[in-house]
C-alpha cells in the first residue's frame, strides 16, 4: 500500500494532466482544488457558456477504472459546485458534473454531464 504523500503526488500529477487535456480540447482551467465544507472539486473548467465541475480519477489500471466513480463521490462533487458554483458562473451558464478517468498508458476517458444538477 502506498503512503498518503505518495498518493497526493499521483493526485496531483493525475490533475494536472486532466487540466492539459482539457485545455487541448478547448477548455480554460478556471480553478483547481476548490475546497469546500461540502467537499473538493479537482477541477473547474469553461468553455463557452459551459462550466464544468470536474472530478478526476487516476488508478494504476485501466481495469480499476471502472470502479473509480461511484454515485457517493458524484454526489459529494455536486455538493462542492452548489456551494461555490455562483462564485464561477454567470448568467445563463450550463453547469454540469464531468469525470475524467486516467491510468498508465490509456488516452484520458472524458464522461461529460454526469450528473444532471
Amino acid at each position: 500500500m502506498s503512503s498518503w504523500a505518495e498518493r497526493e503526488a499521483r493526485g496531483r500529477r493525475g490533475e494536472a494532466l486532466a487540466a492539459w487535456y482539457l485545455r487541448l480540447k478547448g477548455w480554460s482551467i478556471v480553478a483547481r482544488r476548490v475546497k469546500t465544507p461540502r467537499g473538493e472539486i479537482d477541477l473547474i473548467a469553461r468553455r463557452g457558456r459551459v462550466l464544468a465541475f470536474v472530478e478526476v480519477k487516476w488508478r494504476a489500471s485501466a481495469a480499476e477504472l471502472d470502479l473509480a466513480i461511484d454515485d457517493y463521490r458524484l454526489r459529494r462533487v455536486r455538493a462542492a459546485a452548489e456551494a461555490v458554483g455562483h462564485r464561477y458562473a454567470g448568467a445563463g451558464d450550463e453547469q454540469r458534473i464531468d469525470v475524467i478517468l486516467l491510468a498508465p498508458g490509456r488516452f484520458p476517458r472524458h464522461m461529460a454531464n454526469t450528473l444532471m444538477p
